[in-house]
Order: C-alpha cells, then sequence, then structure tokens
C-alpha cells in the first residue's frame, strides 16, 4: 500500500471488506484475483420454527471448537481421508485438478502491480514459485510483451531458510515526498492466518532492513507517520485485545528504539471491534497522524493528532462514513448514512461523495461547507474512489455493472463524466497514486479475460496495455442478466452464464452462487477455473445480486440487517425459483455454493429449502449463529447478524442459525463443507460442528479441511486447484451424474 494521500494499513472497515470480497470470489474459483503487492467488508419475515434450539443445555460438540485439539484433529483427519477416497477415485477429479493447476498457474496471466518510482512492483506466483516472487521492472519494460522482472523477494526461498509456511501479505510503503527512497513494512503470516508479523524492507537495497521495524505475530495495523516513526496498534498483552480479537492502543515507535518502548498515543475501549493507526498525508507532504475507532463493523470515529497536542481532534463525518483522501485540497468522504451537516443548508443521502476543504477544518477545526461530488441514482452504487496525479476517479457499480467516471472540480463546481470501457462487464482501477502519472485500470466480464488498460489523465485515453488469452472455451456461451421477485416483491437481479439456446426443459446442471453480506457486491468476472470445470463441461453458472450486498448502494446492504435478515434468504431462493420456473433447471440439477458469510446463506438454504438443491458447497462457514459472537473475529459482525445475547436479536438468530435448526428427518442433499484449521477469521468450528450433526443422524456428507489457508481455505495455488478440483468433482457428480453418464 502507497504511504501517502490515505493510509490506514490494517484498518479493519476497508481491508477486511476486499478481503471479505476476494474469498467470496475466490473461494468459488469465480473470479482471477489481480496479483499485485498491495494488500488492498422491520417486519421480520416468518420461517420454520426451529427444530433444534439448543437454547437450554451444553452444546455436544464444543470439544469440535479446539482448533488444535487432538481429538478434534482425529476427526477431521478421518473425515478428509474419507472425503478425498470418495472424491478423488472419481474419473474427473485428475483431470479439474489439472486444469485447475493450469489456470492458476498459468503465466499468460497480467502481472498487476503498484508504481513506485519509475518501477512496477508485483507479486507472482506459478508452479514454480508457490509461495511467490516479490518482484519489479522498470515502466518502459512494463509495457512490452515480455518485461524483464527482477526478484526482490523470493518467499519460497525465504521460508525454507526460516522453515516458515510463509505467506505473502503485501508491502506497506513509504517515502517523504520529493524521495524516492521507499522503505515497507512486509507482512508475513505462517500459513495464511490473519495474524502476521511485519518486516521493514529497504526498496533501494533491496534486503531487509538490519536492526529495522520488526513487528511480532499478531493481528496488527502500522502506519508510517515519517521515514523513522511508524504509529502501530496490535497485541500488546493482556488486557489490549477487543472482543473482536483486535488491538485497541495504538502507539507511536521511533526508529532505533524497542517496540515495548513505543509510547502510547491513544487507547479505545475493549468493547470496539478494534482500533487501527491512520495517516494522513497533505499535497505539500505534511503527514497528519491519526487513529479510526471502529466502535461496530460499520461505524468508525476518525481521529487526528495535532503535532505537539495531547488531546486528539476528531474529524467532523458521520459514524457511517469512510475517508477517501485528497484531491485539491479536498478532504472527500464517502456516506453509508442520510447526513445533514449542521449548520448548512444542504444535506447529503447515504451513497454520496462529498468533500470539503481540508485546510480550513485543520485551521479552525470546524467542519467548512461541505459539497456534493458524486449522488449515485438508484440503479448506482460507489464502490471505490481513487486519486491519481491530476485525476479523481470514482468506480461504480450500474446494475451490477463496474463503470468507471473522472471527477473535477470547476467554478461551477464537481463535473463527472464517463471514461470509455470496453463492454458492459466489470471495471476496477488497478493502480494509481497522487505521486505517479501513470494510472491502470482492470476490465473483464464473464466471458472475456481480463485486460490491463493504461488511462491517460491528459486526455481521457483509455489504450488496452495487457490482455490474455482466453482460458477456456467460450464458444457458443452467453450471458443473460435476469431479475427475480423476493417474497417482499423487490426486483433482485442476476446473470445467467450458459449455453446459447438451452432447452428449457430443467435439464441443464446450474451452479448458483451468492453471498449477501457486508455491502460486498458480486461482480461479472472470468474465471479460467470455472470456465473449465463447469462451463466446458455444459454446465451453466449464476450469479445472484441477493440485499446485503452493495450492488445497489448502502441501502441495498441495510434492508437485510439482523432481524430483517430473512429478506436475504428469500431473495436466494426466489433466484432458485425463478431459474426452476423459467426452466433453465430443476431442483435434480441444481446446485448452490457461497463462502464465509456465503456460507452461512449455503447452511439457511440447507435448512429452509432443502427441496430446492441437490448439492450445497458450504466454503469457511459461520453456521452456529448463537455462538459466533464467542468465536475469533465473531464478535466484531454483531452490527451485522445481531447479538444473541440482546434478547429480541437472539429470538431472531434461533429462528435461522443452521447448526440450531438442524433436523435429522428433513430430506437434505448431501453438502459438501469445506473449512480451513489456519482459518483465525471465521472458526473451523462452525464447519465440524455442523458435519458432526450429520455423521451423528447418519445422514450422507463430505467434509474437507485444509489444514493450512486462512480464511481463503488454500495458502497457495497448488492447494487452491486441489479444493477447487474436489468441489468441481462433488458438484459433477451431484448434478450431472457419474462420469460415464456425461
Amino acid at each position: 500500500m502507497e504511504g501517502p494521500a490515505f493510509s490506514v494499513t490494517g484498518f479493519f472497515m476497508r481491508n477486511i471488506l476486499t478481503l471479505l470480497s476476494a474469498v467470496a470470489l475466490a473461494a468459488c474459483g469465480t473470479t482471477q484475483i489481480p496479483e499485485t503487492d498491495v494488500a488492498e467488508t422491520e417486519t421480520q419475515t416468518s420461517v420454520e420454527t426451529p427444530a433444534e434450539t439448543m437454547v437450554q443445555g451444553e452444546d455436544p460438540y464444543l470439544w469440535l471448537e479446539d482448533v488444535e485439539g487432538e481429538e478434534a484433529l482425529s476427526w477431521v483427519r478421518s473425515q478428509n481421508t474419507r472425503t478425498l477416497a470418495e472424491l478423488q477415485a472419481d474419473p474427473r477429479y485428475a483431470s479439474f485438478e489439472a486444469a485447475a493447476l493450469d489456470a492458476l498457474n498459468s503465466k499468460e496471466r497480467i502481472a498487476y502491480g503498484a508504481v513506485r518510482s519509475g518501477f512496477v512492483y508485483n507479486f507472482w506466483q506459478d508452479d514454480t514459485n508457490v509461495r511467490g516472487l516479490w518482484r519489479r521492472t522498470p515502466i518502459a519494460s512494463y509495457r512490452t510483451k515480455e518485461p524483464d522482472w527482477e526478484t526482490i523477494v523470493d518467499f519460497d526461498a525465504l521460508a525454507d531458510d526460516e522453515g516458515k509456511n510463509w505467506v505473502y501479505k503485501g508491502a506497506n510503503c513509504f517515502a517523504p515526498k520529493g524521495s524516492d527512497t521507499y522503505k515497507c513494512m512486509v507482512s508475513l503470516s505462517d500459513g495464511g492466518k490473519d495474524a502476521v508479523i511485519q518486516r521493514e524492507f529497504d526498496l533501494s537495497t533491496k534486503t531487509f532492513v538490519e536492526d529495522g521495524f520488526v513487528t511480532t505475530e499478531a493481528k496488527q495495523g502500522l502506519a508510517w507517520a515519517g521515514p523513522d516513526t511508524v504509529l502501530i496498534a496490535t497485541d500488546w498483552g493482556d488486557g489490549t485485545v477487543t472482543e473482536s480479537g483486535y488491538p485497541f492502543v495504538v502507539k507511536r515507535w521511533q526508529r532505533g528504539t524497542p517496540l515495548e518502548a513505543a509510547e502510547e498515543v491513544y487507547r479505545g475501549d475493549v468493547t470496539d471491534v478494534g482500533v487501527w493507526p491512520m495517516t494522513l498525508e497533505l499535497e505539500d507532504g505534511r503527514v497528519l497522524q491519526g487513529a479510526v475507532e471502529a466502535e461496530t463493523f460499520f461505524t468508525s470515529t476518525y481521529w487526528w493528532f495535532p503535532e505537539g497536542e495531547t488531546a486528539p481532534v476528531q474529524w467532523p463525518i458521520p459514524l457511517k462514513s469512510s475517508p477517501s483522501g485528497i484531491y485539491k485540497g479536498q478532504f472527500l468522504v464517502s456516506l453509508q448514512e442520510d447526513w445533514a451537516p449542521e449548520g448548512q443548508a444542504e444535506s447529503f443521502k447515504s451513497g454520496d461523495l462529498v468533500a470539503f476543504d481540508v485546510e480550513a477544518f485543520l485551521r479552525d477545526r470546524t467542519l467548512p461547507p461541505v459539497t456534493l461530488v458524486f449522488h449515485p441514482n438508484e440503479a448506482q452504487a460507489l464502490e471505490g474512489v481513487s486519486i491519481a496525479k491530476g485525476a479523481l476517479l470514482l468506480s461504480v457499480s450500474d446494475t451490477a455493472v463496474g463503470k468507471i467516471k473522472r471527477a473535477e472540480l470547476d467554478a461551477n463546481g464537481w463535473q463527472i463524466r464517463d471514461i470509455a470501457l470496453p463492454g458492459e462487464g466489470q471495471a476496477n482501477v488497478a493502480f494509481a497514486s497522487d505521486r505517479e502519472k501513470e494510472v491502470f485500470l482492470n476490465y473483464e466480464d464473464f466471458l472475456t479475460p481480463d485486460s490491463l488498460l493504461e488511462y491517460d489523465s491528459s486526455n481521457d485515453a483509455v489504450t488496452t496495455l495487457k490482455s490474455v488469452p482466453p482460458k477456456f472455451d467460450a464458444s457458443g456461451l452467453t450471458v443473460v442478466q435476469k431479475f427475480a421477485t423476493s417474497k417482499d416483491g423487490t426486483k433482485v437481479p442476476y446473470f445467467l452464464v450458459s449455453k446459447a439456446g438451452l432447452p428449457m426443459d430443467g435439464s441443464t446442471p446450474t451452479l448458483l452462487y451468492g453471498y449477501g453480506g457486508f455491502q460486498v457486491s458480486m461482480n461479472p468476472s472470468y474465471s479460467p477455473v470455472t470456465g473449465r470445470l463447469w462451463l466446458e463441461q455444459g454446465g451453466a453458472y449464476v450469479l445472484a445480486n441477493i440485499r446485503g450486498g452493495g450492488e445497489f448502494g448502502p441501502a441495498w446492504h441495510q434492508a437485510g440487517l439482523k432481524q430483517n435478515r430473512q429478506r436475504i434468504y428469500d431473495d436466494f431462493i426466489a433466484v432458485g425459483e425463478d431459474l426452476v420456473a423459467s426452466g433453465v433447471t430443476s431442483p435434480e440439477h441444481l446446485g448452490i455454493m457461497g463462502g464465509s458469510n456465503g456460507g452461512l446463506l449455503m447452511g439457511v438454504m440447507l435448512n429452509q429449502r432443502p427441496d430446492l438443491w441437490n448439492a450445497v458447497v458450504v466454503q469457511v462457514p459461520l453456521l452456529d449463529m448463537l455462538r459466533y459472537h464467542l468465536l475469533l473475529a465473531g464478535a466484531s459482525w454483531v452490527d451485522e447478524y445481531g447479538s444473541p445475547d440482546v434478547p429480541e436479536e437472539r429470538a431472531f438468530l434461533e429462528t435461522i442459525s443452521p447448526y440450531q435448526n438442524f433436523d435429522a428427518s428433513k430430506p437434505y442433499p448431501e453438502p459438501f463443507f469445506v473449512t480451513s484449521t489456519k482459518d483465525d477469521r471465521v472458526h473451523p468450528g462452525h464447519a465440524r460442528k455442523m458435519a458432526k450433526k450429520f455423521e451423528a443422524a447418519g445422514l450422507p456428507f463430505l467434509y474437507y479441511e485444509n489444514i493450512d489457508g486462512g480464511h481463503a481455505a488454500a495458502a497457495n495455488q497448488t492447494e487452491r486447484a486441489k479444493r477447487t478440483a474436489l468441489e468441481f468433482t462433488y458438484l459433477s457428480r451431484k448434478l450431472m451424474g457419474p462420469a460415464d453418464s456425461q
């Protein structure tokens, strides 16, 4: 991550939501996540009465929550052995694994990266470099077909030398304005956990800094305040992490001093989700130090630490809003709630991008006049703000299709214009920095491989810099956007990718994917793995844009919070029913998949509509919603799901919690549970305990737990290929039949 402009390294809301989105997509193979060196979240509908609530008495399977416990791991290994024997014996498995590995390790990929002082820095993994290379090439070389890459760090060699299973989690780099001497804090995770260590690295010497900044393993955040000063929040010992397991004490750490000697500058509360350091670099190079205190997952207070003063100053923005940087002296803020600034005539809506004069606030410590930069219409959502050298770029979802817009301030206010893109797919700003003139965009859709576009801010020209050849046979395939009607009448969009001219007799094997939470959008993307292992085999793929996501802005997300969450599940059911009613598929040939929050969705679908699907892939899931807040990062999500400790919220959770609503008498399809021992965000006990219930009831199920891999359930491409091959072998068996019948 670049140090200038706006840095909240490790900041929960921005980074965790990004990770949630990446996990949601990577877990199902629906997209090829760009490789980058930047580790860049009313009326209740009635549902069935729970068959088993376990409100009273002790959970008989609590022993499976002992992550590394001998008894628990013995059960895990026995289930892995059984599942691997069954799925790997299928004739399709070997070819699926080979195809997935070929796609994931293909060297015909775009090397996305960050520009720093004339070089493009990139993180790269392939079959030779399993843990990956951090490397760089001059910009002129980068623009050629075969760039001349120089290795900065070989993480396979580093792991071998140190006897660790290092997983690279990103580099947080800083140089004073006007300097090319970048120092970076490189984050390394042992096995893919969220907990990391950070080590200082000098880009000019291409070596780790002797006696430089080094942290101990923890869930932590760090922001550069200058070349010799960092702000850090970490686990400082007993009583310094929140109930969610994140830090809430920020300290200022000077070069040459031990970490224990760092000076405390801000302390939050144990009930916060967490507190992280933040820095804001002004356009003249001054760095403002501060912190962000996330009281809940969706509310945060931003603090500024004025130099020479002891009391922090609060930035005058709503709790449900996110600073988006500074452009031409304007402090940009994305709103997730309506805002009527005190003493000002104009008010603003949730989803708007607004701005005010930053120097005026720093001088007077009061909120200056606020202006509207961009107001999305009902079909749009602002999904990102990027500041380039001389350009402000907005990433916008428009009916779940990605657009890039440019905003400029003139005498008549903010002017917005579209940037031309190749088609109607997904577009993102792949790289932009207020220090560099280069701006890179990414474009892809379900059938078009990703392209790297270069944007020239001087004339708005967009040129294709790099593209990759197709990774699967898309001939005869078509993409249509359709709408299902949910239980309350809401129109819910979904994308259908299939062969043209479907028979519409219910015979098409169809995989439906959903997420529905944390304002994470599911947009069109190109997936070589899904293409090879599913679409080429004759299957159809469906991506549902259900409520809870961010496709239509904060309101689309907030419509499914807490006791309103049944709306999300009704939306997903409506899409499934629409696929059946229209003749695309039938319950016999319809499978569903979801990861993390989407894994909870899968668990709910198992209970609420076991008749509608014949295959359910439940990835790194939350399933015990009466204990989720007690496990790992679970307490941070009560603003999304509701708290089991609040009676009315618990009453609703009892109606939807998959674990408590398990009913051995139901005609469940055989599910496939996938999780990871090293996941320190969503506890593997969720999947373990639910699978154990199936086992105790004598019901069929499959279970695979990767011993490494973190929340993505895979630490490298080899493990990811294995996991996806297992999943698609299972889906093929359930929805297409035996291999010899195809």
